[in-house]
């Protein structure tokens, strides 16, 4: 095996990240396996208890292919265990618990979505169950004994939850120790994570010098805002772009991402160079640059990742024909209409082109829906069966109803 140089991997490895702590450790560590022709065991821990992954999920996901590309083991260690106690890290309150059948189910949609980025060639799986189940309890008194209540208390989430009298059930102080047990079970070298996932982290350091090993090294990448700009992504937040989103539902969301996230998203969600970031930087300093424009690229280049090049042509062509050309596309949904006279928010809300009849009625005033290319905001507004028409709710749903 031949490793790059270790200028090459650190300057690898530093791209997007926050913070290597410490820098000096992993350096040593690059040396010895460059020297020994050896490569590091590079973990990431994934919690199953949503089995929806999106990009945000892709930042630190892509790091771990950087130590992939550079030679070394990645190994995705997928929660089934832990998920059964769920990882409080941000949390307010106690997660609901799940049952080890359902972590398990999570965990498989898991990796099969994952690997729209990682390789097979140098990738290992493993279900923290293996260990985790396997632990006495006098296993489990021996782990707790190395570290103390007040360490784990220092966890910023632990400390406003005890401030506001907020509960703290016994089992998720066993979060991070658990998490711990992960890197000595595989004697991680480095492990990957969050900038929310900083105190687990280091507790891993810990617990494996507690064991007498040598304490991994970590690597921390920024969170990455949802299509909101304000609230980190999220499925429950519904602003994600997930990886099972269609290619056109991935451009569509992307063009709805704030102006000012704009080079975040480029610089953390996609393989542009350097260079290529400083061009797009350079353009958004510029007042005569239509932000769209540059949207425009970022969603072709994310329907190319998680697709592919052809994906992500048809997208664009397809965004070209709807907003620029204003004409509707060839292959939208039908819908046939089985009575004289229906209410127009029935159809919006039957084909799920809004959530609730709610969203279909606050759309309709807002002037969201149009039937034909004309407005429609009389959300009482009666459809008659004379002729057929295109219904257009928001700026992507489309429907060809037939009479």
């Amino acid at each position: 095996m031949s490793f790059p140089t270790i200028k090459e991997q650190i300057d690898l490895i530093k791209r997007n990240t926050v913070e290597i702590i410490p820098e000096d450790e992993l350096e040593r560590k690059l040396a010895k396996s460059f020297k020994e022709n050896k490569p590091l065991t590079v973990k990431l821990g994934c919690d199953p208890s949503r089995p929806d992954l999106h990009i945000g999920h892709g930042v630190v996901l892509q790091k771990l292919r950087d130590f992939q590309d550079l030679g070394h083991k990645a190994v995705l260690i997928i929660g089934d265990f832990t998920a059964m106690i769920g990882d409080p890290s941000g949390k307010s309150k106690t997660r609901p618990a799940l049952t080890l059948e359902e972590t398990r189910v999570n965990g498989k949609t898991y990796f099969e979505q994952a690997s729209k980025i990682l390789l097979e060639k140098n990738l290992e799986i493993r279900y923290n169950s293996e260990w985790l189940d396997k632990m006495s309890f006098s296993d489990v008194i021996k782990l707790a004994s190395k570290y103390t209540v007040a360490q784990i208390l220092e966890r910023d989430d632990f400390e406003k939850r005890m401030e506001s009298k907020t509960p703290i059930s016994l089992h998720e102080l066993l979060y991070p120790l658990s998490q711990a047990m992960d890197s000595v079970a595989i004697k991680s070298d480095v492990e990957l994570g969050g900038t929310d996932q900083k105190f687990n982290l280091l507790v891993g350091r810990t617990i494996q010098e507690a064991y007498g090993q040598e304490a991994q090294c970590i690597v921390t990448l920024e969170l990455l805002e949802g299509t909101d700009g304000v609230e980190k992504m999220s499925k429950s937040l519904d602003n994600a772009i997930c990886f099972t989103d269609s290619p056109k539902n991935i451009f569509g969301k992307t063009m709805s991402i704030p102006d000012k996230l704009i080079l975040k998203y480029y610089t953390l969600c996609t393989a542009l160079s350097i260079n290529e970031l400083k061009q797009i930087e350079a353009e958004l300093k510029d007042p005569a640059t239509n932000p769209r424009n540059l949207k425009v690229r970022l969603g072709y280049e994310l329907v190319k990742k998680y697709y592919d090049e052809e994906s992500a042509k048809y997208s664009l062509n397809e965004f070209e024909t709807i907003f620029v050309k204003k004409e509707v596309p060839d292959d939208i949904p039908e819908f046939k209409l089985d009575a004289k006279e229906v209410k127009l928010v029935t159809i919006i809300k039957e084909n799920n082109m809004a959530a609730s009849t709610g969203e279909a009625i606050r759309l309709i005033k807002q002037g969201g829906v149009t039937i034909n290319g004309e407005k429609i905001t009389n959300e009482k507004f009666i459809i008659k069966a004379e002729k057929d028409f295109v219904l257009k709710v928001g700026k992507r749903k489309f429907l060809k109803v037939l009479v």
